[in-house]
């Protein structure tokens, strides 16, 4: 399979987030810092709850009749239909994602098929890569990780599931300072490059691991791979710049901080990115 095709596959989902729930990119230094042993709580019911009380009279009568369709009915088919209703309406007419991809997720693990699964695993990991609230990028890495678990059980040949639930690993806790869920996303991505080195996806979550876990030479290594295939992949690009700047090798950091900003016409983005090559240059 053309391994280009694979790579760009998850940016269709990242369009669908963006457009409905204008979600933006946050990179690592912007996570705040948690302990090793401390794992945010989130508790869903709760959130739908206060979501549920910011609804107009007549959706929240909407919302409840749905819900009581699910509590009465006991067909599979009933119970997907409704769950899909109740996930539309969050997205098209609420605009709330947590609720979106709560229903969407039951939806399609009532419904176990491998289509419904990924879709809905995916689009949960592409929003949870970019949450800055701990606790909620713990319930988004978890919810998503049970989908890719399920399809995977559905289709266990599967390397685009595998490195999808890797993913939910290193970018989930492994993002907000837990070791052993990166470790575990590594060893995940690591069973699909064996088999398959030209797999560009999982060398990125791979390479982004391996910053994260400070192995900087096998990061580099891994991000430089990607970055030769695909010279515009600005998540590669920014990560091999951090990679680089960790390392200390202040020299080639700036010059992917600069490659980086070639990439993006974005004021924000460009002003952080200076101020990182300031600091670098008055260091060397």
């Amino acid at each position: 399979m053309n391994k280009r095709i694979i790579l760009a596959g998850a940016g269709v989902v990242l369009v669908f987030v963006f457009f409905f729930f204008g979600k933006t990119a946050t990179t690592k230094k912007e996570m705040p810092a948690m302990a090793k042993a401390e794992t945010p709580q989130f508790n869903i019911k709760d959130t739908l709850s206060a979501d549920k009380q910011q609804l107009s009279a007549d959706q929240l009568v909407y919302v409840t009749k749905i819900e009581n369709d699910i509590t009465r009915g006991d067909l599979k088919h009933q119970g997907v239909n409704q769950y899909t209703n109740l996930a539309n309406f969050w997205k098209d007419s609420a605009g709330k994602f947590i609720p979106y991809a709560y229903y969407l997720s039951e939806a399609a693990k009532l419904d176990n098929s491998e289509k419904k699964l990924t879709f809905a695993a995916r689009l949960i990991l592409e929003n949870m890569k970019r949450e800055d609230n701990p606790a909620q990028k713990v319930w988004e890495a978890q919810t998503a990780a049970s989908l890719f678990e399920k399809a995977l059980k559905l289709d266990p040949d599967n390397d685009d599931l595998k490195v999808g639930l890797g993913s939910c690993y290193v970018y989930g806790e492994g993002m907000i300072g837990n070791p052993e869920q990166t470790m575990k996303g590594i060893q995940q991505l690591l069973q699909v490059v064996k088999k398959d080195s030209n797999n560009m996806q999982a060398q990125l979550v791979l390479g982004i691991g391996g910053v994260i876990s400070n192995q900087y030479d096998k990061a580099i290594e891994r991000l430089k791979k990607v970055v030769s295939f695909d010279p515009q992949n600005l998540e590669a690009v920014s990560w091999l710049a951090d990679a680089y700047a960790a390392a200390g090798d202040k020299k080639n950091a700036i010059k992917w901080y600069e490659q980086s900003e070639h990439l993006v016409n974005n004021p924000a983005f460009t002003k952080e990115i200076d101020a990182r090559i300031k600091v670098l240059k008055e260091n060397q």
